[in-house]
């Protein structure tokens, strides 16, 4: 069930638990498990919390070049994690392409 992975990730990722959301994450990777936007916000979420803005982008990049739509809590979750990597040029980039998809601020 999609709505239980998403709470498991979001609880993880609350709990500041980083590797157990990054191992949750690959095991439904691994498993072929059809995941959406609200799987990685949560897990690009936990990376910004834990401070690996670099891991946060690694995988916004991968969703980007797949299947899955980001949405403004992506992008959000994107900002946030170069904001607590004072990657400020980063966070404004994805504020540039915020604008150019129209997507809320």
């Amino acid at each position: 069930d999609p709505r239980t992975s998403t709470r498991i990730l979001s609880g993880l990722s609350k709990h500041h638990e980083l590797d157990m959301t990054l191992l949750t994450l690959s095991w439904h990777e691994v498993n072929k498990y059809e995941l959406n936007c609200y799987h990685y916000n949560a897990v690009i979420g936990a990376c910004a919390k834990a401070g690996m803005w670099t891991k946060a982008m690694e995988i916004f990049s991968a969703v980007w070049q797949s299947v899955v739509e980001c949405n403004t809590t992506t992008f959000n979750a994107a900002i946030s994690a170069c904001e607590k990597g004072g990657q400020w040029a980063k966070a404004l980039q994805f504020v540039n392409l915020m604008v150019q998809w129209e997507l809320e601020l």
